[in-house]
């Protein structure tokens, strides 16, 4: 299966979630004109914890709705090791995306941490990355639509209760790590 995916996470108290969303590629514009045509006027993007919860049952909804599927990976941290668990559930997200033959890989950014990403998937990817096909690169959300679904995604499930329930369609893992 030649699969798109995109990775962001969400932490919340003590947990840590990284959500992959995967997009047949079929599927990619579709998605992004559906994603886009969220935006309010001056919006630049849709970033959940930034919405008001009106708008963010509206987005849960929608985002729910559209043909992606995600998997959660969660785990407890404190701030001390919350790299060393983003990096854990990473690792085991990048296996997962490996046995189901994903093609690309888009991160959403953090800038100079990136570099944590980057040696946890060339690792993952058994150290030659070309001879996987797998392509992986960080990207700002602002100029990828895509990276709003595993934003929404991962606010939804750790937040629990209703916001829970209205994305659970859209999930089809959750991985404890």
């Amino acid at each position: 299966m030649s699969v798109h995916a995109f990775v962001d996470e969400s932490g919340r108290d003590s947990s840590y979630i990284v959500c992959v969303s995967i997009v047949d590629p079929a599927q990619l514009g579709p998605a992004r004109r559906q994603l886009s045509s969220l935006l309010l006027p001056g919006q630049r993007e849709l970033h959940f914890k930034k919405e008001k919860p009106r708008r963010r049952r509206l987005l849960a909804d929608r985002i729910a709705a559209l043909p992606t599927t995600s998997w959660i990976y969660a785990t407890s941290c404190t701030p001390k090791t919350a790299e060393q668990d983003r990096q854990r559930c990473l690792a085991e997200a990048v296996r997962d995306l490996l046995a189901i033959g994903a093609r690309r890989v888009v991160i959403d950014s953090r800038q100079e941490q990136d570099r944590h990403d980057e040696a946890t998937i060339y690792e993952g990817l058994g150290g030659r990355p070309s001879e996987t096909g797998v392509v992986y690169e960080h990207h700002e959300s602002t100029s990828t639509p895509l990276l709003w679904i595993p934003d929404a995604v991962a606010w939804c499930y750790g937040a629990g209760g209703d916001w829970r329930r209205r994305i659970e369609s859209a999930v089809a893992k959750v991985a404890k790590v």
